[in-house]
């Protein structure tokens, strides 16, 4: 009986833990810089600054002044990631390698902005640029502590924008984001005859946030932004569904009112402050350059509670790192309908080597974008980018006893690539 508690136990802590991880490939964290606007073309370089179209509702609201009358641009793009994990000796569970955990992902967004008068202007945003998805093989030797997950965040963004006089514009969005999780995780029955049981748990919830920026055009040429974006709080709650539990922990289930408690999850998608500048040096170049924080360990610790008053209650620590960001770019223009660009950037890690685990997969990242925009007339303009994000090959160790076992190994050459296109009209 007392083993059974202790593998019940041991399973919802590595499902709560797992449920944290996806996406985590894409940057020092969870949030990514790749919306589908021309910022793709320059790994996010001058992302606070460069204000150039109506992408600058979520990078800096502040921006939206530069734009004149009314503009839209919607953006699509392809995500495809290279996961692949690889065992070593030391590696308990029985297995699959896993294969690629993160296959072709398709994303869309939109933007839109109003110049209401040369002071004033609104705009509204509609995307997605929080968390993402792993799906590994079902019988992949890590699947005791996670088979698949989606953390995801969709937004909705309506904001504001005031210019105080020629140098000086300030601006705030509020961010309406709707939650959405659901992860499976094995559960290794004590007899193998009977083979995995499941955990899964699904919930979609609403929290909300907020940007702030503030833009300083020192001339015509060169300008500087600030945008600080504030933590939301989503609160999951679902009833967990256990399927395929051998006797031995069915009735502990049973005891313990498992299959009827609510497990409530409460999570922070983390604050985080971003300083860029935009400076042209002519009608033919410019150098665009980023600087950031992101607060990860708020996001890892993680207020976990079931409905009822025997179920066990916690707050976790997930041991989460701050990330800091920086990037450079620049701009080309090749000839008065096209504008080439390019960028580097890099994030560090939010986990150390110590603290990654096969739900974990973390690492730092390095970005390498080119993009092209097309001007087809003065209101009509097309954009394309490319970007690869590289995170080397982090490797993991790590043991939770005989329900999960041992996990040792690395993921050669982790990457994502991202295929953006976007048009924005002038009206």
């Amino acid at each position: 009986m007392r083993i059974a508690r202790k593998l019940l136990f041991q399973s919802a802590f590595i499902m709560l833990s797992g449920v944290l991880s996806p996406a985590a490939l894409l940057a020092g964290g969870l949030t990514q810089y790749e919306v589908a606007t021309p910022d793709v073309g320059y790994a996010s370089a001058g992302y606070a600054a460069r204000a150039n179209d109506p992408g600058t509702v979520l990078t800096n609201p502040a921006g939206m002044t530069r734009l004149k009358g009314s503009q839209l641009q919607v953006g699509a793009q392809l995500l495809y990631g290279d996961v692949e994990f690889q065992p070593e000796f030391g590696t308990t569970t029985n297995g699959s390698y896993g294969d690629n955990a993160l296959g072709p992902l398709p994303a869309l967004s939109a933007f839109g902005t109003y110049s209401v008068n040369p002071n004033i202007s609104i705009g509204i945003g509609m995307f997605s640029n929080f968390g993402l998805g792993l799906w590994y093989d079902s019988n992949w030797v890590g699947r005791y502590y996670v088979k698949n997950a989606i953390l995801m965040g969709m937004s909705v963004m309506p904001a504001i924008a005031c210019r105080f006089n020629e140098h000086i514009s300030v601006g705030a969005g509020v961010n309406l984001m709707y939650g959405y999780l659901r992860q499976t995780v094995a559960i290794n029955n004590p007899d193998p005859t009977i083979g995995d049981g499941q955990l899964k748990v699904k919930d979609g919830t609403l929290g909300v946030g907020g940007n702030i920026g503030v833009l300083y055009e020192v001339s015509p040429r060169t300008r500087f932004g600030v945008t600080y974006t504030t933590p939301i709080k989503l609160r999951f709650e679902d009833t967990p569904e256990f399927s395929g539990t051998g006797p031995g922990i069915s009735s502990i289930l049973l005891h313990r009112g498992a299959y009827f408690n609510t497990l409530n999850l409460n999570i922070t998608v983390p604050q985080a402050v971003m300083a860029s500048f935009y400076h042209e040096f002519n009608d033919t170049w410019a150098l665009l350059g980023n600087f950031g924080w992101q607060d990860w360990s708020e996001f890892g610790k993680v207020d976990v509670s079931f409905s009822s008053t025997e179920g066990p209650g916690l707050t976790t620590n997930l041991k989460y790192n701050d990330t800091w960001h920086g990037a450079i770019g620049a701009q080309y223009r090749l000839a008065e309908p096209w504008l080439l660009t390019t960028g580097v950037a890099y994030d560090s890690s939010m986990l150390d080597n110590s603290n990654r685990s096969p739900s974990l997969p973390i690492g730092w990242t390095w970005r390498f974008a080119l993009g092209a925009q097309y001007d087809m007339s003065k209101d009509l303009r097309l954009g394309f980018a490319y970007e690869y994000v590289y995170s080397g090959s982090p490797r993991i160790n790590v043991s939770r006893g005989p329900l999960a076992g041992t996990v040792i190994g690395e993921y050669p050459d982790m990457s994502v690539q991202y295929f953006s296109a976007n048009i924005n009209w002038k009206f």
